[in-house]
C-alpha cells in the first residue's frame, strides 16, 4: 500500500509510520516538525527507504494539496496532525482551531479532489464529549468512577464541546463524517482516550502518563492539578495502531462511522495510581505539588469499547502496568532526549 501519515513525526504518527514501514508498506509523512522529539522521530525513520518525508503544514492548502496531486494513488490517510492541548487551545484559540479544525479541512478537501478515494483515518478525542456534568460521579478504592456505566462512555453520548479544543477537534470529527455522507469519501473516527507509549515526548499540558515517566526520571518534581484521584482508560500505542491497521481492513463496515478507542474498563488509571507504579519501576518517592484544576478536566472518562470490538474485533492487549513498564525502559534507554527539560 502507499500511506499518507499527517504529523507522521509526533508520536502516534511515527508509531503508525513504523509499523506500516515493518510490513513492507510505502509511506509518505507531512509533517511541520514544531514539535519536541519530531526530528528525533523523522530521522530514525528516514532509515528506511520505503518512507518519503515532506515538510508542510496542513494550514497550508496549497502544500497538503500538491501532496496528493504529485501523489495520486494514496490507499489510505492517517490525518493525525493537530494541536493536541486543551490549556494551549485557552492560551491561543486562532491557532488551535486553524490547526485541528481549518487543517482537517483542508485534508478532506485535498481528498475530495483526488480520484483515487482513499481510507482516511482521523485521530478524535474524548473531549468531544465535554464535562459530563450530568454523570454521577463516585470514589471507590481512591479513585473516581461511574456511578452507573460499567462499560463506560458510548459513542450514543450527545457531543457537547468544552474548551477550544474540543471544539476545534469536535468540529473536524464531524467533518469526516459528513464528509462521508456527501461525497462518498471513505472515513473513519476514532475518538480516542489516554494514549501513551514508545516516542512520546510528554509535557506537563499534553500526554501525562509521558510526561509523569519522563519527570521522574529526570528528577523533576511533578503537579497534579486537582486531586490526582482522576481516572482514564489508558492504551498502549501498540493497540492503538492495530486499530488503526484494522480499519483498512474493515472499512466496507465502518465507513463513515465513530468509535470510541481507549482501554476500556479493563485498563483504567488514576493519576495517584501511576505516580505509585513509578515509585516501584524507580524505587524512590516523587517529589509532588498540587494545583487547581484545570478548565474541562473530566473527573473520570472512560472508553465502551464494545462497538469497536462488535465492529472489527479490536480490543487492548497491554494491561497499563505492563505498558507504563514499557514505556519507562523506552525513556530510561533515551534519557539523554530529555537532559534540558
Amino acid at each position: 500500500m502507499k500511506v499518507l501519515v499527517t504529523g507522521g513525526a509526533g508520536f502516534i504518527g511515527s508509531n503508525t509510520a513504523e509499523r506500516f514501514l515493518k510490513n513492507g508498506h510505502e509511506v509518505f509523512i507531512f509533517d511541520n516538525l514544531s514539535r519536541r522529539g519530531t526530528e528525533w522521530n523523522i530521522n530514525r525513520l528516514k532509515q528506511n527507504k520505503n518512507l518519503t518525508f515532506i515538510k508542510g503544514d496542513v494550514r497550508d492548502y496549497s502544500g497538503i494539496k500538491k501532496v496528493f496531486e504529485n501523489n495520486r494513488d494514496f490507499d489510505a490517510v492517517y490525518h493525525l496532525a493537530a494541536q493536541v492541548a486543551v490549556t494551549t487551545s485557552v492560551i491561543n484559540p486562532r491557532e488551535d482551531f486553524e490547526i485541528n479544525a481549518m487543517g482537517t479541512f483542508n485534508v478532506l478537501e485535498a481528498v475530495r479532489e483526488t480520484k483515487s478515494n482513499p481510507v482516511v483515518v482521523y485521530s478524535s478525542t474524548n473531549k468531544v464529549y465535554g464535562g459530563m456534568t450530568d454523570i454521577k460521579i463516585v470514589e471507590r478504592k481512591g479513585k473516581y468512577a461511574y456511578k452507573s456505566l460499567p462499560h463506560g462512555i458510548s459513542e450514543k453520548r450527545l457531543l457537547d464541546f468544552h474548551s477550544p479544543y474540543g471544539c476545534s477537534k469536535g468540529a473536524a470529527d464531524q467533518y469526516m463524517i459528513d464528509y462521508s455522507r456527501i461525497y462518498g469519501l471513505k472515513t473513519v473516527v476514532f475518538r480516542q482516550s489516554c494514549i501513551y507509549g514508545y516516542r512520546q515526548f510528554g509535557i506537563e499540558d499534553q500526554g501525562w502518563v509521558a510526561w509523569f515517566t519522563i519527570a521522574a526520571m529526570m528528577g523533576k518534581s511533578i503537579t497534579i492539578y486537582g486531586d490526582g484521584k482522576q481516572v482514564r482508560d489508558v492504551l498502549f500505542i501498540e493497540d492503538l495502531v492495530d486499530a488503526y491497521e484494522s480499519a483498512i481492513k474493515n472499512i466496507d463496515k465502518i465507513n463513515g462511522q465513530a468509535f470510541n478507542i481507549g482501554g476500556g474498563p479493563k485498563n483504567t488509571m488514576s493519576l495517584l495510581e501511576l505516580l505509585n507504579f513509578l515509585e516501584k519501576f524507580f524505587g524512590k518517592q516523587i517529589p509532588l505539588r498540587y494545583a487547581d484544576w484545570r478548565p474541562g478536566d473530566q473527573p473520570v472518562f472512560v472508553c465502551d469499547i464494545s462497538k469497536a470490538k462488535k465492529a472489527f474485533n479490536w480490543a487492548p492487549k497491554t494491561a497499563p502496568e505492563d505498558g507504563v513498564k514499557k514505556l519507562y525502559d523506552w525513556v530510561k534507554d533515551n534519557q539523554e532526549l530529555f537532559k534540558d527539560l
